[in-house]
């Protein structure tokens, strides 16, 4: 008689799991939950069936990709299904969520479709659940596509001379000031998005995207044509970071894709750069500073001969926060030194747009950060840690009178906590926590609640029994309590 092969306990899946701090019957109810979101509503687990997973059950899909997307949440990084010790049926091609054609119509009718389903079906998770996050490779080549000069923008085939219009909108009819109104409205999308958090607007902005792609599959004249694909990887661009705001990496990614095409087939090579470098951020948020680095220097060849001062010192200061968690110190400080010196050549008044956010706090803000996340890699240095607090001060006060870039406000609140417990002051930590608590209830950010609930978890692990670290513990328990997704 044969003899069934003995099973083994899935280890990795076994150290992912320990690591998270969850129960076996809390991940049995996320991941039905995320599997009735992405309509699986034939998935029912249990603590018994975690238990079997864990000694090393293969579990049917889509429960690898649902794990895969809960464990990359939790941990900030990506967890692809691999790492878990899992296989996955139907796994796509290397890059395949990335790599797509750099073409102007495929790249409106991806933008159309995606938008569209985000709207029909974007339920939070449900688009993040579908989707696969990708890196390394398969993120950073097909991104070099970028470099390759646009062909002129066509008229798509299907819009002949003698096409119906759409909602009573002429071929070519668009306006000098129908496009500036256009344009006027994204700028005031992202004021929004800086005032209340991504989470307030995201859906507006996608429906406003999804309109804008409507235009685009109308004959347009070339010059109408490269504006409106301006203003759609504008809104692409702010789709995807309203959606990394609120937690939603794959849909952050795959936004932030399609806005790089589309800034390619404006000819904006600055803008595109824009777009790598908030691709950047997401990659240094997701742990992987390789990734980061490849993709600004990316962006800073692409556009060495076109992007402002402003733009260029942006550039500089991601790369330095690139370098800080790669443990590259003396890199760090180089990258420092030039975003400091170039931003002095800034002249507001030339810059575009989506870049009037990189003000002198935002830059104070970024070299901050670089020397925090260089002191934490350092193990935990008190000499980088000093480096980090006058710059977050200054970022701190630059931002506290301004009414609009509240979220940065908050953000350099808990950033100035976690540079307090780096220097063993937990009192002051506590405090200016409480005060990004309450910056944070007024505005909706899921990446300014995670990273207060980071600083304030640090806090009790390494102080408390200190009376202000306990008040903070119970003021967050309070008013930023960590829910279960919802719908």
């Amino acid at each position: 008689m044969g003899t069934t092969p003995e099973k083994r306990p899935n280890a990795q899946l076994n150290s992912w799991f320990v690591r998270s701090g969850w129960s076996k019957g809390e991940l049995a109810r996320q991941v039905n939950r995320r599997a009735r979101r992405i309509g699986a509503h034939h998935v029912s687990t249990d603590t018994s069936r975690v238990r079997r997973w864990l000694d090393g059950e293969q579990p049917r899909e889509p429960i690898p990709r649902i794990l895969s997307e809960l464990f990359s949440e939790r941990f900030g990084c990506v967890v692809p299904v691999e790492d878990l010790g899992l296989r996955s049926a139907h796994q796509p091609p290397a890059g395949g969520a990335v790599d797509l054609p750099w073409a102007g119509p495929q790249t409106v009718q991806l933008i159309s479709e995606f938008s569209r389903s985000d709207l029909m079906l974007g339920r939070r998770g449900f688009l993040g659940a579908s989707l696969a996050l990708s890196a390394g490779p398969a993120l950073v080549e097909p991104m070099q596509r970028w470099l390759v000069p646009a062909a002129p923008a066509p008229a798509p085939e299907c819009a002949g001379p003698d096409a119906v219009p759409r909602d009573g909108v002429r071929p070519g009819g668009l306006s000098a000031q129908e496009l500036d109104l256009l344009e006027d409205t994204a700028t005031m999308f992202r004021m929004w998005d800086h005032q209340c958090g991504g989470g307030l607007r995201r859906k507006a902005v996608v429906g406003q995207l999804h309109e804008v792609t409507d235009l685009l599959q109308e004959r347009q004249p070339e010059p109408v044509a490269r504006r409106l694909y301006r203003i759609t990887a504008d809104l692409a661009a702010l789709a995807g970071w309203m959606s990394y705001d609120v937690g939603l990496q794959p849909t952050a990614q795959k936004y932030l894709v399609l806005a790089l095409h589309a800034a390619k087939e404006a000819g904006d090579r600055p803008l595109g750069a824009f777009v790598l470098s908030s691709m950047s951020r997401q990659m240094i948020h997701l742990d992987r500073p390789e990734d980061a680095l490849e993709l600004i220097h990316l962006a800073q060849y692409g556009s060495r001969d076109s992007a402002t001062a402003t733009t260029q010192a942006m550039l500089y200061a991601l790369e330095a926060r690139a370098y800080a968690n790669m443990g590259q110190v003396n890199k760090c400080h180089r990258a420092v030194r030039m975003a400091e010196d170039t931003f002095a050549d800034a002249r507001p008044a030339a810059d575009p747009a989506w870049i009037s956010f990189f003000t002198e706090a935002e830059l104070h803000a970024e070299n901050a950060h670089s020397y925090r996340d260089l002191a934490y890699v350092a193990g935990r240095s008190p000499t980088y840690a000093s480096l980090a607090r006058p710059e977050m001060e200054r970022a701190v006060n630059g931002f506290r009178d301004d009414p609009v870039h509240q979220r940065a406000y908050a953000l350099n609140l808990v950033g100035m906590g976690s540079v307090h417990l780096l220097m063993k002051e937990p009192e002051q930590a506590a405090h200016v926590t409480e005060h990004a608590i309450a910056v944070a209830v007024r505005i909706r950010s899921e990446r300014v609640n995670t990273r207060i609930r980071t600083t304030a978890r640090n806090a009790v692990r390494d102080f408390g029994d200190v009376p202000e670290v306990v008040r903070l513990a119970d003021r967050l328990s309070a008013e930023l309590p960590e829910v279960a997704e919802s719908a």
